[in-house]
């Protein structure tokens, strides 16, 4: 069976980060498409054109645009089975995974934006459901991918004291030791994470 033609529109450290550590994971082809938010390339009418939420990621399949986290994780852990991303034969292990692909997308992910407060609170019920595993459903899957990227964003933007979410900093420790992460990583710092809060004043 041929491999599928991947493309994948990306930001330096948003979201999309999840996608291109997938990628790593499952082995896979892709060109790499940066975009950069602080010339506001996501809302150019060339991508508006490709995603009309300007938004990241973007994972082109075979020239067809596939838009959202979890959508983009559950294709590539489907499209290529041996990185066993996604159990192929666990109903009870799928499903857990999609409720925490439900949890990082719905209460997890719009936290950070809900104040600190909040942001704490639904970080606590995510160190709290992760437990003493080494994972977040059982096997390394992507449900761990989504989970670190927004850990990792949420540790490196708040900076919790030591201490304070222990299950999740131990999780972020064994996903920062995996070479489709530090690969990642590596990728991504040397073309300039872009965060909003630290783009430069235009005065």
């Amino acid at each position: 069976m041929p491999q599928p033609q991947l493309a994948l529109y990306f930001a330096p450290g948003s979201s999309s980060m999840a996608v291109h550590i997938a990628l790593h994971e499952v082995g896979a082809a892709f060109e790499s498409r940066p975009l950069s938010f602080w010339t506001q390339e996501q809302k150019s009418p060339a991508y508006l054109a490709i995603n009309p939420e300007g938004k990241v990621p973007t994972l082109m399949v075979d020239g067809n645009p596939l838009t959202e986290v979890a959508a983009c994780l559950y294709y590539l852990a489907r499209a290529f089975p041996e990185a066993r991303l996604f159990p192929e034969d666990d109903l009870a292990a799928q499903a857990r995974i999609i409720s925490w692909m439900s949890f990082n997308a719905a209460r997890l992910h719009p936290s950070r934006s809900q104040g600190p407060d909040i942001a704490n609170a639904v970080t606590r019920l995510a160190e709290n459901r992760l437990g003493n595993g080494p994972w977040a459903a059982g096997d390394y899957s992507i449900a761990d991918i989504h989970l670190f990227r927004l850990y990792w964003r949420f540790r490196n933007m708040v900076k919790p004291a030591p201490g304070t979410y222990p299950a999740l900093d131990a999780h972020h420790d064994r996903m920062m030791a995996r070479p489709a992460v530090i690969r990642t990583i590596e990728t991504e710092a040397a073309l300039g994470y872009e965060f909003p809060e630290n783009k430069p004043s235009s005065k």
